[in-house]
């Protein structure tokens, strides 16, 4: 009964941890990019859109779909780079295992 009370007291300590690197995960940010640099997009570890960025030449009233390309293609790095930086920063918990609905 001893080892049982331990290996409780090793999961309480490990869900600890986690629940406060998904706070710490609310504290980084990412930015995404697309066209060098003419769109960025800033986000958090959650996934909330912080900040987007259009440089004036890359809005061309003639070009509209360009420019929605660009946002687009932004916001997918910026979704890709949280992606990373959660499975990095959560992934020393679950042994790289992608256990569904965790974080």
């Amino acid at each position: 009964m001893k080892n049982m009370g331990n290996m409780m007291k090793q999961v309480q300590k490990m869900q600890k941890q986690m629940q406060q690197a998904q706070e710490e995960l609310k504290e980084k940010t990412v930015t995404g990019t697309a066209g060098g640099g003419m769109v960025t997009i800033t986000a958090t570890g959650h996934k909330e859109i912080l900040d987007i960025t259009i440089k004036p030449e890359a809005v061309d009233p003639d070009d509209v779909e360009m420019l929605q390309d660009l946002v687009l293609a932004a916001l997918n790095d910026a979704l890709k780079q949280v992606d990373d930086l959660v499975a990095k920063d959560m992934g020393k918990f679950t042994g790289g295992m992608n256990i569904p609905g965790l974080f």
